[in-house]
């Protein structure tokens, strides 16, 4: 099988797309995988780290305004896409498979002009323009949520083996003495990924007695763009700027407090975590879209950004955190809204798509 795998530029499109690379290699350990994407974007650098092939166009966003790149959006795609027909002729490539970003439409219009298949992994419940565009030419479509706004199948999130494998309860006792936290109290972790958010964090560090009055104890990933931050200085409060095992994290927490990104979405509902979600406030929705399918299965609350204050912390989520009964049933229906076997659900769809290619 020889696969070129599209897509970069955020976290939300290389994860699933070195997730679900990595489960195909196991499935097929002679397959030859091709990744392609931009010099600007992370899958420079995680891509050659996940010891995957990596080539390169120049990054082309869709022009949204009649000015100069608008102009020269023209002939610069055409080339885009002239260098991947002959990276799919070169190569001999059997299946195109894009999961949104700048380098996943000169892929698919490159894939429709070379009669190759083309298979689709949209990460959010508000589908990009490349994948809404690529979409029009293949039946081979994953989605990560039944509320996701395009025709497709439902596969969930491809996830790395750390989070699939994850033994949340083998790993707790573990991962609280790595992480210097109490065994006896339940955590709350608060996390804005790895920049960190700046709302989330003065909400939490101004609350942070009230929620360890009420029993808990706060594992506080500030993120390493705060740089403006000042932690709480409370007893059970624990703050890391960037933790690389986030895995350590999972294991130990009780409750989440974070934005509502796909990925993060996602590896909560397969390891299932109820959550608190603060949307990004700017944007085009989407972070709010994710959150819908736990928020529906009664695991996981919305809160707007703005509303994210110490006062709400303490007249809503310390309530919360007394609510034993209900902590557990929403960590039940969190496990219950999602799927973790992500990566396993786009191969095949991969494998079909393939097939197709080989017939007479």
């Amino acid at each position: 099988m020889r696969v070129l795998l599209a897509g970069g530029g955020t976290a939300g499109h290389v994860n699933p797309l070195l997730a679900t690379a990595q489960r195909l290699r196991e499935r097929h350990p002679g397959a030859e995988l091709v990744v392609l994407g931009t010099r600007e974007g992370l899958e420079r650098e995680l891509v050659p780290g996940a010891g995957l092939e990596l080539a390169t166009i120049e990054k082309l966003p869709f022009p949204r305004r009649p000015d100069l790149a608008a102009l020269r959006f023209p002939g610069r795609w055409r080339r885009a896409v002239a260098e991947v027909r002959a990276l799919i002729r070169e190569r001999r490539i059997e299946v195109v498979v894009g999961f949104g970003g700048y380098a996943s439409a000169p892929a698919y219009r490159a894939a429709r002009l070379e009669r190759v298949p083309i298979v689709i992994h949209e990460a959010n419940a508000k589908p990009g323009m490349a994948n809404l565009l690529g979409a029009r030419w293949t039946e081979f479509v994953g989605i990560s949520y039944r509320s996701t706004r395009l025709p497709g199948e439902l596969v969930g999130m491809p996830l790395r083996p750390e989070i699939t494998a994850l033994d949340r309860a083998g790993l707790r006792a573990e991962a609280l003495a790595e992480l210097g936290l109490d065994a006896e109290r339940p955590t709350l972790l608060v996390t804005g990924g790895s920049q960190g958010a700046r709302s989330i964090n003065r909400a939490i560090v101004a609350a942070a007695g009230d929620i360890v009055d009420a029993g808990w104890q706060i594992l506080h990933l500030s993120g390493g763009r705060q740089t403006d931050f000042e932690p709480a200085t409370v007893p059970h409060y624990v703050a890391i700027e960037y933790l690389d095992r986030m895995h350590l994290a999972l294991a130990a927490a009780d409750l989440v407090v974070c934005r509502a990104g796909s990925l993060t979405v996602s590896e909560l509902m397969a390891v299932g975590l109820p959550a608190i979600y603060v949307p990004l406030p700017y944007g085009n929705g989407e972070q709010g879209l994710n959150a819908a399918d736990q928020v529906a299965a009664g695991g996981a609350e919305l809160v707007a950004d703005a509303d994210f204050t110490a006062e709400w912390v303490r007249a809503r989520l310390v309530p919360l955190l007394r609510d034993a009964d209900r902590l557990a049933a929403m960590a039940s229906a969190s496990a219950g809204a999602g799927a973790s076997d992500g990566s396993d659900r786009m191969c095949d769809l991969i494998e079909r798509a393939a097939a197709t290619r080989r017939q007479p």
